[in-house]
């Protein structure tokens, strides 16, 4: 599920997490990755369980409306097409879905007011009552809706946000991360999805044995520790006019990083990888670090290339 954009910034922030409290044990500092994009998927889990606990709560209103002691013609004949969404009840009875949410106890009990308040501001937005009211009813109304959902409202979820923080510490930087994972699930689900079909795995695999991700984040950890004082080193005679100190730690983490890539994984094309670092850095680093990072490694690669010490196979994939 997670694209290897995603992947990168996971293993930046294990490294820089390594590096802050010390740490000299690399196999700990890995199981700590792992963990991370472990929780990740866990957040996402949650975040299905909450929209359908949106519908349990819908469900339940209505039950409750009925039993006014001078109902409406609406309460006794409401409308159920959120309560019926295809996706959603279909997820609710997936079976390897339960088996999730049985594996990370999520219960939302003691925490309904977390789901009626957001429940509220959905019933006002533009979208669900167009949804509501729309003529259609149908597979893809269903589906345009979460996404239409996630995309608008999540983001300003600070209740929901805050909810999520106090769960878990692994959690807070995750939030608007899981969002990603949430629409990609719900787009590419299609009229098939049932309750025996399997829930997609957060880091892409052929078989057991063949964990191609796992393999990407694991070495691109190791080697980035590794190997990092020799990529500082290679950094220091690139940038002659700074002194180590003055470079920013997480420059100077992404360029090691660019370089454990660069040198670990000869199918990927150094173009990626350059591109890659130099978007990262924009986000995660300081405003003028996408073109220090640029620089530096454009001058690397130059010079690497030259001495031949970058080897990659696959037609053009040197100078691509």
């Amino acid at each position: 599920m997670l694209s290897r954009r995603h992947l990168r910034v996971k293993v930046l922030q294990a490294i820089y997490a390594y590096f802050q409290a010390g740490n000299q044990d690399l196999y700990q500092g890995e199981k700590q990755l792992m963990l991370s994009i472990n929780k990740l998927y866990e957040l996402f889990i949650w975040q299905l369980s909450f929209f359908i606990e949106l519908t349990r709560f819908a469900e339940n209103r209505i039950e409750d409306n009925k039993k006014k002691h001078f109902p409406t013609a609406e309460d006794l004949d409401p409308n159920m097409r959120f309560i019926n969404n295809s996706l959603l009840q279909t997820l609710s009875n997936n079976k390897d879905f339960k088996r999730y949410e049985s594996l990370y106890k999520i219960n939302w009990g003691e925490d309904q007011e977390v789901v009626r308040k957001f429940y509220h501001q959905m019933r006002e937005t533009p979208e669900y009552q167009k949804y509501m009211q729309a003529e259609k009813d149908d597979f893809a109304n269903d589906k345009k809706l979460l996404i239409q959902l996630i995309e608008r409202y999540f983001a300003e979820q600070d209740l929901l946000e805050s909810f999520y923080e106090e769960k878990s510490i692994y959690f807070v930087d995750d939030y608007h991360l899981v969002s990603y994972l949430l629409i990609k699930f719900f787009k590419g689900l299609d009229e098939d999805f049932n309750e025996f079909t399997a829930m997609p795995h957060i880091l892409k695999t052929a078989n057991e044995e063949d964990n191609e991700d796992l393999d990407f984040v694991k070495k691109l950890f190791r080697n980035s520790i590794i190997k990092g004082e020799e990529y500082a080193s290679m950094v220091a005679a690139t940038t002659a006019n700074w002194e180590q100190d003055r470079i920013a730690v997480m420059d100077m983490l992404i360029l090691k990083m660019a370089l454990a890539e660069i040198f670990t994984f000869r199918s990927i094309p150094i173009k990626v990888s350059m591109n890659e670092y130099i978007d990262i850095s924009k986000f995660f680093s300081t405003p003028r670090s996408k073109i220090f990072v640029n620089g530096v490694l454009d001058r690397l690669i130059q010079t690497l290339k030259a001495e031949g010490k970058i080897i990659k196979t696959g037609r053009g994939l040197l100078e691509s």
